[in-house]
């Protein structure tokens, strides 16, 4: 067996890990390589292998970072299964295709430079009409059915807990090079214990081979409990000075867990019921798929609704979901306090951008970072609290609030990863650290190794092992 680390290998984007075994080619996830525009466009445009020598591929979760380059990947001769549960495939059915508008709409902008440089026009990625070319080959599987995807290759998906659909992939392996049974677990994005609406990440009984993300694998986070406490004070600091809130949040999790948290503290009355706006279109219509998967909500939630007698978790008297332009450019004219969800997560385009700008200057606002910010982003300037911003070329002194909570963090931080490996009874020969800057997974390894006992490997990108 042969594995290939193609991406996301000692970065946090572009998920791709190549598994060859028994003369077939098992691609698990396929995401964009997301960072600067013209690294990453060259990255994303030409795939590190031929696509059409791939067999099948195992999709984690619809999170664009694993998922986005998909398109692409039949678009360039890949004529397998895409395998993953019923609701990632929904997600990437809106997802994907808010990923294809996005790119023609920014080659469209580019082009109309490139041209009055009198330089080639240049093409997106892939376009709409090739997501719906790709999702003709995705085939779902329920959490804990297992089933034979190649001879002597059974796949089971386990719930990660980190999203909407998100799974731990397991495939058991007769390998027919040493005739030995051997079980690789790929970890995916894993989740924590006690978030509302999905449930926790399932504890594997063990691997052989085990590649893990390591996202956060030399931080903690703060307790989720914490963190609802430290929302309910920002809403009502925010609140008596007669300002609003800002949140720049991802369309897909992230967002979704917000308007739940204000929907409870808004009933239990922790916080007064003041207009929450979610304004985002990938948000809006994500949301609706989240309602239709309520198979997947954890006890909690499954209280929440049947208490309330509301089906929807994910809607409220105070909540109104926008969906135009126009009513997104209403937004600057309201006078009085409210909370505003929208992308995207890290500030750097969409519609949040100009809800910042118009409110960035005045000191009753809040703007409230709910997510890691990436370098260089406007959302990272903001966590760093920078006196002077540039938005869309201009300079603004910021006046704003600046609040960041970290337990909203859909990502098991170190001592949660520790712990999930440590609740294996069958203990990885091998380990392979994914998903994670430098720093992080080279501390993880650390930790697992004089913690754990284990032998764990950093892959850099495109570096294979034999095992």
């Amino acid at each position: 067996m042969r594995i290939g680390f193609y991406g996301a290998a000692r970065t946090v984007t572009g998920s791709k890990h190549l598994i060859d075994v028994n003369g077939k080619r098992i691609l698990l996830d396929c995401g964009m390589v997301q960072g600067k525009r013209r690294e990453s466009y060259e990255a994303n445009v030409h795939l590190p292998f031929d696509a059409s020598s791939i067999d099948m591929m195992v999709l984690s979760h619809a999170h664009i970072d694993h998922s986005g380059n998909i398109p692409n990947l039949v678009k360039s001769g890949f004529q397998g299964d895409i395998i993953c549960t019923a609701a990632t495939r929904d997600l990437c059915a809106t997802m994907l295709a808010d990923s294809a508008y996005i790119q023609q709409r920014d080659v469209e902008y580019v082009n109309k430079r490139r041209k009055k440089k009198g330089e080639p026009p240049v093409d997106p990625i892939y376009t709409q009409d090739d997501v719906i070319t790709a999702m003709g080959y995705y085939v779902t599987q329920s959490y804990s059915r297992s089933r034979m995807i190649a001879p002597d290759i059974q796949l089971t998906l386990h719930d990660a807990g980190h999203m909407l659909g998100s799974a731990i992939v397991q495939l058991d392996i007769l390998d027919h090079d040493t005739n030995e049974e051997v079980r690789l677990v790929f970890s995916g994005d894993l989740g924590r214990a006690g978030i509302p609406i999905i449930r926790d990440p399932t504890r594997i009984e063990g691997a052989d081979i085990l590649i893990m993300e390591s996202t956060y694998g030399n931080r903690l986070h703060d307790p989720y409990p914490d963190a609802e406490k430290e929302l309910e004070r920002i809403v009502l600091e925010t609140y008596h000075r007669g300002g609003s809130i800002v949140m720049p949040a991802f369309a897909v999790g992230r967002t979704q867990q917000l308007v739940y948290t204000l929907h409870r503290l808004m009933d239990t009355g922790d916080i007064p019921k003041i207009p929450v706006f979610v304004d985002s279109p990938l948000a809006v219509n994500t949301t609706s798929v989240f309602g239709l998967h309520p198979e997947v909500y954890d006890a909690e939630t499954r209280e929440f609704i049947l208490e309330l007698g509301k089906p929807n978790p994910f809607g409220f008297n105070m909540l109104t979901y926008i969906h135009s332009v126009e009513e997104s450019k209403q937004l600057n004219f309201h006078r009085e306090p409210c909370i505003i969800i929208s992308a995207s997560g890290m500030a750097e385009f969409g519609r949040v951008v100009h809800h910042i700008k118009n409110r960035i200057e005045n000191p009753n606002h809040t703007i409230l970072i709910t997510g890691w910010q990436a370098p260089h982003t406007l959302g990272r300037k903001l966590v760093d609290k920078l006196d002077t911003v540039r938005i869309f070329g201009d300079e603004y002194h910021r006046k704003a609030h600046v609040e960041v909570l970290n337990g909203f963090s859909g990502h098991a931080d170190r001592d949660e990863l520790l712990a999930w490996v440590h609740a294996m009874q069958r203990r990885p020969q091998r380990t392979f650290l994914v998903h994670g800057e430098e720093e992080s997974a080279l501390a993880l390894a650390n930790s697992l190794r004089e913690l754990e006992g284990l032998t764990v490997d950093v892959p850099q990108l495109l570096q294979k092992y034999d095992v």
